[in-house]
């Protein structure tokens, strides 16, 4: 075996597949040999580094089951949407889930508040960040399968972990008194390990009476509401706005 050989299988055994490949991709190419060592080592590394990266991400997203393919950068500031650009791009640092900070998104039916908050979620992955979405009406309907079946606390752990829980569609499905006291329990603890994201289309004020116990409300309200960003958004729907844009276009 000889050493090009050798050193392409050794860098296939320590799993630096993308280097090897990158090795192999320079060896094909003459007037990359003249580039000192250093240089074609770096490139090497680069390769490697950006692979494992780019891996990274495709595994972030799809462990965060985001409901929409969504990213900042397609954000529409259109006017009448209410949408404060500048918040937006503060929010884009995500420096807010390092300080354990919530986000609400509110607004009213198909303004686009799901897509912004799977936006904001694509975006943390970006960040290296762990994220999980979740529609809550589907999740009530596990918190009661879990109550069942004794898993409750195995749920409530995973709802724990991730560095953003982004919660869609506050107020819409029934929330039994066992789902209020879990919210409550997943906001408690993770209050000290990261952030909370919240969608909405019922205004703020209407939420206390969302809850079936009012004293789990006022302490649930107490630690997310009063500590956590707002986005406002206003407008017409935005999928009959994409409805009437398809028909004229038919």
């Amino acid at each position: 075996m000889g050493v090009t050989t050798q050193n392409i299988a050794q860098m296939r055994t320590l799993k630096l597949s993308s280097m090897a490949r990158a090795y192999e991709t320079q060896l094909e190419q003459p007037r990359l040999h003249e580039l000192a060592f250093d240089d074609r080592l770096a490139l090497l590394m680069e390769a490697e580094e950006s692979d494992r990266r780019n891996r990274k991400l495709s595994r972030l997203i799809r462990q965060a089951n985001l409901r929409e393919n969504a990213s900042l950068e397609d954000v529409d500031y259109g006017a009448g949407r209410g949408l404060d650009k500048a918040l937006v791009a503060s929010l884009a640092s995500c420096t807010w889930i390092a300080k354990h900070q919530g986000l609400l998104v509110i607004g009213p039916t198909g303004v686009g508040k799901t897509w912004l908050g799977c936006a904001m979620g694509n975006q943390a992955c970006r960040k290296g960040l762990t994220v999980q979405f979740h529609r809550l009406s589907e999740l009530y309907d596990q918190i009661a399968e879990a109550q069942h079946d004794g898993t409750l606390p195995k749920l409530k752990l995973a709802l724990t972990k991730p560095n953003l829980l982004i919660l869609d569609d506050f107020g819409i499905g029934e929330m039994t008194a066992t789902a209020a006291q879990l919210l409550l329990d997943v906001i408690d603890g993770r209050q000290q390990r990261g952030s909370l994201l919240i969608t909405s289309q019922y205004p703020v004020d209407k939420w206390h009476g969302l809850f079936p116990d009012q004293t789990v409300a006022d302490a649930t309200l107490d630690r997310f509401v009063h500590t956590s960003h707002r986005l406002n958004l206003k407008g017409e729907s935005m999928r009959k706005l994409r409805a009437k844009l398809e028909l004229e276009a038919a």
